[in-house]
């Protein structure tokens, strides 16, 4: 009997999906698959006085019925020193090989148990749940473990990468040899259309003048020589500076003496003219 005498209902549940999901997967495989879960004694392995009961049992469909393995499945707390000697050891001890089914991540904690306690196991798998699906995978395979039927090759070790090779180091810079001058990097190019823009702008370029050479008559005399082509030279327009005169000299002007007006004496008053006498009668 294990000696983890009550699992927690939830362990419970989870390790008997496992064995029923591994008896659909190996039955498939041309083996009979026989399940013991929860506290069902339904295979026994083993003669004698100590008869054990593992939670499945591979058998050839032959009339032979021989044990091809035995299967023991673990949750995260029945993997322990106590239950490696009480079930694991009486497992490996049998002539049918002994397969272990671990949780996910489990697998290094139960491959220790088994060299520590020297254990024979023939293969070491894990398991895991998605959704209500379990998945397994191959975590260990010992040298002389029989394969199954049907069983797949086991995964290839992944290979680790080669390392590139070192660069190889700069050559010595000897004495006397030129220094290498770094060179100014070119301008983008659309700085150096602009750059030509301006300068195509700035600078014209500045017709070529062939050589013309001189001809010979057929006396031996040489021609005249052409007169050369004269050519037109651009002025550019005088700009028109302000002349400052300097101030003119003004003599000065002599004032004039100004004629003064003859003052006329005021004219005498009138004098009142005498009343005229009214003509009377003659005496």
């Amino acid at each position: 009997m294990s000696p983890i005498l009550v699992r927690p209902v939830r362990e419970q549940l989870e390790h008997d999906r496992v064995i029923r999901q591994l008896q659909k997967d190996l039955s498939r495989r041309k083996m009979e698959v026989s399940i013991n879960p929860g506290a069902e004694q339904n295979v026994a392995v083993g003669t004698g006085a100590r008869r054990e009961f593992p939670d499945a049992v591979l058998f050839s469909i032959d009339k032979s019925r021989k044990i091809l393995g035995i299967i023991e499945v673990e949750t995260g707390e029945s993997i322990n020193h106590l239950e490696a000697m009480a079930q694991w050891a009486h497992y490996a001890r049998l002539k049918a090989p002994f397969h272990l089914y671990v949780p996910m991540g489990s697998a290094d904690v139960a491959r220790r148990l088994t060299v520590d306690k020297q254990i024979a196991v023939a293969e070491i798998h894990t398991y895991h749940q998605i959704g209500d699906m379990v998945r397994f995978g191959s975590a260990y395979r010992s040298g002389t473990a029989p394969k199954l039927p049907d069983d797949p090759l086991p995964p290839e070790p992944a290979q680790k990468a080669k390392p590139l090779p070192p660069a190889p180091p700069p050559p010595p810079i000897r004495k006397g040899s030129p220094v290498p001058i770094a060179r100014t990097p070119k301008p983008a190019p659309a700085i150096a259309a602009k750059v030509e823009k301006v300068v195509t702008k700035v600078e014209k370029p500045v017709p070529r003048v062939e050589k013309v050479l001189p001809k010979v008559e057929k006396n031996g005399k040489a021609a005249p020589k052409p007169a050369r082509p004269v050519m037109p030279v651009k002025v550019a327009p005088a700009v028109a500076k302000k002349v400052v005169l300097p101030p003119k000299k003004v003599a000065p002007v002599q004032a004039r003496p100004v004629a003064k007006k003859a003052v006329r004496p005021a004219a005498p008053p009138a004098r009142k003219a005498a009343p005229k006498k009214a003509a009377g009668k003659r005496k």
